[in-house]
């Protein structure tokens, strides 16, 4: 109760006023990690059936060539148990890089709860192909009459980690463009990157895709458009970096503002204040309560 007495003071206080839900993009951050195992297709469902707007997620590639939704190019040891259903020792460096989707489907990684997450849920599930999440999450908002979502794709790369755990961004990126343009969604996507040569071979070679770019440094944001050179449609930093007048600055130059990974009930707050055009969360169902003044 008293839980509940707070959140209803904070929703008082913070939530900005004349903000309709329906304005501001809710995606859940690998579905839905704060309530289901990351990256999975029944964190996905979960986050569909909250009602967010875009599903959040990440590609790693198999030996073989699949595209994988995990954060990591490896198996994490807080989270995943081998395909023997046993731990992963911490030092482990297990590369799905090097490993078979069929092999990789062998690992557990839902019934050990991330520590990170206290109401996680235990599920035993995988890591799923991305064309597998698709099929899912589709089927599924038209069984129950939703509105298609969108998706967020991050691809995964870095220039240390070229062909040790990922292909080129090339490769990588041709590998995903043909998946979407064979699942008709490249006018529900964006594809995000930290690495800045994803992103400008994709800018290049298929410039019909909406960008994405993901940002953790403390560059002043101009510094780091200069560098991408070209403004992507959304300017997507750690939302620690922001403020409410770089906020502003950002959208008059003609982008979209959506930080991340924006979880306590008081961040989802002042965020959304600063009129933001969406946020990245482990918690959707926080952020729809708030968008929705419940």
């Amino acid at each position: 109760m008293k839980n509940l007495v707070l959140i209803g003071m904070i929703l008082t206080c913070c939530t900005p006023k004349g903000q309709e839900s329906s304005a501001i993009d809710i995606q859940g951050h690998r579905g839905a990690r704060g309530l289901a195992p990351e990256n999975s297709i029944p964190a996905f469902i979960l986050a569909a059936d909250l009602g967010v707007t875009t599903l959040e997620l990440d590609l790693v590639v198999s030996k073989n060539g699949q595209l994988v939704v995990s954060h990591e190019p490896y198996f994490s040891s807080d989270f995943c148990l081998d395909s023997e259903r046993m731990a992963i020792p911490k030092d482990s460096v297990i590369n799905m890089y090097q490993l078979t989707y069929e092999e990789i489907k062998r690992f557990d990684c839902g019934s050990t709860r991330n520590p990170r997450f206290p109401e996680q849920k235990r599920i035993s599930t995988f890591k799923p192909l991305l064309s597998d999440v698709i099929d899912s999450v589709e089927s599924f908002t038209e069984n129950k009459g939703l509105k298609p979502l969108r998706y967020n794709i991050e691809l995964k790369t870095t220039k240390e980690t070229d062909t040790v755990f990922h292909p080129s961004p090339q490769a990588f990126s041709d590998l995903v463009y043909d998946l979407l343009k064979e699942k008709n969604l490249l006018d529900r996507v964006t594809i995000q990157s930290f690495d800045f040569r994803t992103l400008q071979y994709f800018n290049r070679t298929y410039p019909e895709v909406e960008l994405v770019l993901l940002i953790e440094n403390e560059l002043d944001w101009k510094s780091n458009i200069d560098s991408l050179g070209f403004k992507p449609k959304v300017y997507s930093p750690y939302y620690r970096l922001l403020s409410q007048e770089k906020v502003r600055e950002i959208q008059n130059a003609g982008m979209k503002v959506i930080p991340w990974t924006v979880n306590d009930f008081f961040d989802i707050n002042k965020v959304l204040a600063w009129q933001v055009d969406g946020i990245i969360t482990d918690y959707p169902d926080r952020a729809l309560i708030i968008t929705k003044k419940k």
